[in-house]
């Protein structure tokens, strides 16, 4: 016989011995199983039936006899009726060994699970669940020390993240944390997270958005005006909302620090950071700085910067940072009008593209002081149970700029605020800032994750792939956000193989053992072998099913979470057509207007 004929007779030989092995060795588990389950009916039975028989029998108690128990219980207690003994010697100790095994086969398929899964179960993300974040939002919050921990409402414990995949436990992230979500459009990022979370929230809200309808704006417009005062910010009429409000961008612009963070805003938003250093843009960042400064300092509308911005060879900006006290600026700003015509035409210009949605007085009037409108206050906003909507298109000429200053300030003055009222706000702030790399570009966000969680002002920014966050931030800025977020969690859709492979090596291996027999002229040998191999490879990873996620925390296995989007809760009785409420009365304010145009036939 041929030696490549011998190889392929001998394979199969192989397999259908490792196969029968197999199949002898589960034969002979459920044959123990059997056994065992029959020893602990009959002694169920003999326990059980000998209660009955002192209840209601002729009060004799039976040596311990299982097998008669089990097989002739009329004979061991024959001063019990056919009722008694079917009830006392049948089916309460069969409901006893059905509990017992099923209890038995959960708990070993659990750790078996836990065994050749290498994810986290229940006791790895044990300070995340219900006992010990009970006690940490305990410790966190004065206003919660006093109660008992059952008393503690589920919502003021933490953030819900998701159950466990493995033990349904509900994780939740605590009153410190700070979390990042990368998650691709339609994977649950919005009904499983920032809409339970808005929802939930016990204390001020903040949500950036680039939707409104059918979206968290819809979703949670409804509930959160019965818990506080509801602030829509809307330049672009994504909602169509009418103006209710103002909030003044140049509050913070009264000092040369507050000013460059405001300029930074506009900058952000028109240029990606690559580029964003280059002399031009860094020019024209600096000028934009001192006239916010300019018009700051002295209570101008920031409408006052774009007639500056038309007119370099204006000297009032000039005029009004001297008279402030600001003169290093002033002669900055002298010195870049008195250059160069070229060089101060190509500053200015650029500073006027990175103003240019200011050019837009539907825009500015959001911004811009009006007397008859509430001002919105984000200092008492840190203090409320409020909530503030920030809506802009992302894109070319949106509101982005405006957006992020807002969200910005918000969470400075949140900080700030925590800070005088004994280093934390409670109940805490969340910011949810979803399309965040879109609509809400903070240059130094990774940054502020260093301490907003330590001040009770809970970041959750949500973004659609790691390599969007990299486009915004940089790569080193990313890295710094991603490391510095003590929550992160990954959804489905991620089609960024560097980055899966990145996930699938945090995530670790595992050893998986391998049984292999063989037969020969000797006879049959057995070997057990072990390899290690990834947790989650790569391509599992971007096959990671809508409504799961990976659970990142800070120095915890990584752990398989099942979102929890609003629409599966109870909740959804109420959400749902609140929901369906507000996206028709968007369409009907947008029909409206279309008509109040003449653009609708």
């Amino acid at each position: 016989m041929s030696r490549p004929l011998a190889q392929e007779l001998h394979r199969p030989t192989t397999q259908r011995l490792s196969r029968t092995s197999s199949g002898t060795d589960l034969l002979l588990a459920l044959l123990f199983v059997l056994l065992g389950a029959a020893v602990a009916f009959g002694s169920a039975a003999w326990m059980v039936g000998n209660t009955a028989n002192l209840l209601v029998g002729d009060g004799t108690w039976v040596a311990f006899n299982p097998a008669e128990a089990l097989l002739h219980p009329g004979a061991v207690w024959p001063g019990l009726s056919s009722t008694a003994l079917l009830v006392g010697a049948r089916l309460f100790p069969g409901v006893l060994v059905l509990a017992l095994l099923v209890t038995v086969g959960v708990a070993v398929i659990r750790r078996r699970s836990q065994r050749t899964s290498g994810l986290a179960g229940p006791a790895d993300v044990r300070p995340l669940l219900k006992k010990e974040i009970t006690a940490k939002a305990q410790s966190l919050r004065p206003s919660l020390a006093d109660l008992k921990p059952k008393e503690v409402d589920p919502a003021d414990r933490g953030i819900l993240i998701g159950t466990l995949s493995r033990g349904r436990a509900e994780v939740r992230a605590s009153w410190e944390d700070v979390i990042v979500a990368i998650m691709a459009p339609r994977s649950g990022k919005t009904s499983g997270l920032a809409i339970p979370a808005i929802l939930s929230a016990p204390g001020p809200v903040l949500l950036t958005s680039n939707k409104a309808a059918n979206d968290a704006f819809t979703a949670t417009v409804d509930a959160r005006a019965e818990v506080g005062t509801v602030w829509t910010l809307d330049p672009q009429q994504i909602a169509h909302h009418p103006r209710q409000m103002w909030w003044n961008i140049l509050a913070d612009a009264r000092d040369l620090a507050g000013a460059k963070r405001l300029a930074g805003h506009f900058v952000a938003a028109s240029v990606d950071e690559s580029s964003g250093s280059d002399f031009w843009s860094t020019a024209a960042a600096n000028t934009l700085g001192a006239l916010f400064l300019a018009a700051a300092s002295h209570r101008r509308p920031i409408t006052d910067v774009l007639d500056w911005l038309a007119s370099p060879a204006d000297r009032n900006p000039v005029d009004l940072l001297s008279d402030a006290g600001h003169h290093a600026v002033a002669a900055q700003l002298q010195g870049t009008v008195s250059g160069a015509v070229e060089t101060r035409d190509g500053i200015y210009e650029t500073a006027r593209q990175y103003a240019s949605c200011l050019l837009d007085t539907e825009i500015a009037a959001w911004v811009t002081p009006t007397p008859d409108l509430p001002e919105f206050k984000p200092a008492e906003f840190a203090r409320s149970r409020d909530t503030l909507y920030l809506l802009s298109k992302d894109g070319g000429g949106s509101a982005s700029a405006i957006i992020a200053a807002a969200a910005d300030a918000v969470m400075r003055a949140a900080v700030v605020v925590a800070e005088r009222s004994g280093g934390r706000l409670d109940p805490p702030a969340r910011c949810v800032l979803d399309e965040a790399a879109n609509v809400c570009k903070i240059n130094d966000l990774p940054d502020l994750y260093s301490h907003l969680g330590s001040r009770g002002v809970i970041p959750i920014t949500i973004l659609q792939s790691y390599r969007q966050g990299q486009k915004c931030w940089g790569e080193a800025g990313m890295d710094s956000l991603w490391s510095a977020a003590t929550i992160k969690v990954v959804g489905s859709g991620i089609d960024d193989a560097d980055f899966a492979d990145k996930l699938s090596r945090i995530i670790g291996d595992h050893e998986v053992q391998t049984t292999t027999v063989s037969t020969s002229e000797s006879g049959k040998s057995t070997s057990v072998s072990t390899r290690t191999e990834r947790i989650l490879p790569p391509d599992a990873i971007r096959a990671l099913p809508k409504g799961k996620a990976l659970l990142l925390a800070t120095g915890m296995r990584v752990a398989m979470l099942d979102l929890k989007p609003w629409y599966k809760e109870p909740i959804a009785k109420t959400v749902g057509p609140a929901s369906e409420r507000a996206t028709k009365a968007i369409t009907a304010r947008a029909l409206a207007k279309s008509e109040a145009f003449g653009t609708v036939a």
